[in-house]
């Protein structure tokens, strides 16, 4: 019972943050749409740092279950794979009129200086999906469709960088142009 009460109070924040922040998110307004009573937020946190963390690890979970079905696909070669993973998630974006961006990506410029423990879960969640990136680069290479000279690690890393700077600029201008523009660099400039 506590723990798919916790669980309820984590499905219940996490739109709720993703779209107003982790600091405009009152306690009361996330167990209002919980359904859990008021006060007892400590029960299932010991903080809200602690919740925060437990929020991070939600989300990445929630993107390793949406980049599953992709990455499984075992009728697509390992750029192709990629390429459809970023296509989902800027169809993601799509969908919500490229509002709201990554929910990782706004907790990271949102509290990164504030709490050095959700810092550090927050690159670890980046550096999660980096390493996707890389095994599938890693696989790409082993099969000789990456172009030499690209180092899969140093490859994975960026690609995930400008990922998210391209969330960003198109949650700024509310528009996929720039989730356009970083799959059309990425896949039909850098890995060919």
């Amino acid at each position: 019972m506590k723990q798919d009460t916790r669980q309820a109070i984590l499905d219940a924040a996490a739109p709720l943050i993703h779209s107003q922040g982790f600091h405009r998110t009152g306690l009361k307004e996330i167990l209002d749409a919980a359904g859990v009573p008021k006060g007892s937020f400590y029960f299932y946190f010991k903080s809200k740092e602690d919740f925060g963390l437990a929020l991070i690890d939600h989300y990445a979970e929630a993107m390793r279950a949406l980049s599953a079905g992709v990455l499984a696909r075992a009728d697509l070669a390992p750029l192709a794979r990629l390429d459809a993973l970023f296509a989902e998630l800027c169809g993601v974006m799509e969908r919500r009129g490229c509002e709201r961006g990554c929910p990782i990506g706004n907790l990271a410029q949102e509290v990164s200086d504030l709490s050095p423990a959700m810092r550090e879960r927050l690159s670890l969640a980046m550096d999660g999906f980096s390493r996707t990136v890389r095994a599938l680069l890693d696989e790409a290479a082993g099969r000789g469709e990456l172009p030499t000279g690209l180092d899969p690690a140093a490859t994975s890393a960026f690609t995930v960088d400008a990922w998210e700077g391209a969330m960003l600029r198109a949650k700024t201008d509310k528009s996929p142009e720039a989730l356009r523009r970083f799959r059309d660099f990425v896949f039909n400039r850098l890995f060919v």
